[in-house]
């Protein structure tokens, strides 16, 4: 997880050329024109995954599935961060019930975004650390604005990324990179991560990256929707179904490990950590 001083500012648009709805984290705004929603998440400072938020993403992807958008663009309102991953306070000494519905939502979350029938496409404006990056390789499309991080640097912090997450990253790298980098928890700057194809573009600024998103989902105008979606779901059926078929033991795992004693005496050390940054700042 990483920190940031900048508030994020929810993204303006024209309110003759949009139509938006909003959650408490989340922003949907669909252009009138093109069909395509921008989902916006909006949990200063850092857009930390915790329960509520994830809870917004998923209702936010379903009203984007049914108002028949062309298409899905996930950004950030901040300036610096796309989201810094999992909250950790989610894990750190955590409330039974609560750790349960939290990770349950973030299966679910998961599979809405992954498993989307329209097009998906991020606006990386930030740092994407971790569940951001998660968020990113979701989508099938990503462009990234300069001098910024992505990757899922879970071993860093003595977390085990679960094979799902893996899943978003292997249908993006190749195996061999891809088990390279989670293995090291290696982050990727934005020239980095174009190279390697963790990325698919580069872009000036957030307003550029959307462009470039909206012209991705263009390339789909001509494209049967139905068929387009189906082929798509033939590609990532079985990722799918594999947590489908091993939720509950998926969720047991990650209550077994988080709730290690080593596990926790490195979250409560990692948090102390940022405290001390704070403090400097």
């Amino acid at each position: 997880m990483m920190r940031s001083k900048v508030l994020s500012l929810v993204a303006r648009a024209d309110s003759n050329r949009m139509m938006s709805t909003a959650t408490k984290f989340t922003t949907v705004e669909v252009n009138d024109k093109t069909g395509i929603a921008t989902l916006t998440m909006n949990r200063p400072p850092v857009n930390g995954l915790n329960l509520e938020l994830l809870q917004d993403l998923k209702s936010s992807i379903d009203e984007i599935e049914g108002n028949k958008s062309r298409g899905l663009i996930l950004t950030s309102s901040s300036s610096t961060i796309f989201s810094a991953g999992l909250d950790i306070l989610e894990m750190y000494k955590p409330n039974k019930d609560r750790i349960r519905a939290f990770w349950t939502q973030l299966q679910d979350t998961w599979l809405a975004l992954y498993g989307s029938s329209v097009p998906t496409a991020a606006a990386i404006n930030g740092h994407s650390p971790a569940g951001g990056c998660l968020l990113a390789t979701s989508c099938e499309y990503r462009v990234m604005v300069p001098n910024f991080t992505i990757g899922l640097n879970e071993t860093q912090l003595g977390i085990v990324a679960p094979q799902w997450f893996m899943a978003s990253f292997l249908s993006v790298l190749p195996q061999r990179d891809a088990e390279r980098a989670l293995n090291q928890g290696r982050m990727f700057t934005t020239e980095e991560a174009l190279k390697v194809g963790l990325i698919d573009e580069t872009a000036n600024n957030k307003e550029e990256a959307i462009e470039k998103c909206v012209a991705f989902i263009g390339t789909f105008a001509k494209v049967n929707p139905l068929a387009r979606s189906l082929t798509k779901q033939q590609f990532r059926a079985a990722d799918l179904q594999q947590l489908q078929n091993g939720r509950k033991e998926d969720l047991e795992k990650f209550l077994f490990f988080v709730n290690q004693p080593a596990v926790q005496k490195g979250l409560g050390i990692y948090l102390e950590g940022l405290k001390k940054k704070a403090k400097k700042q």
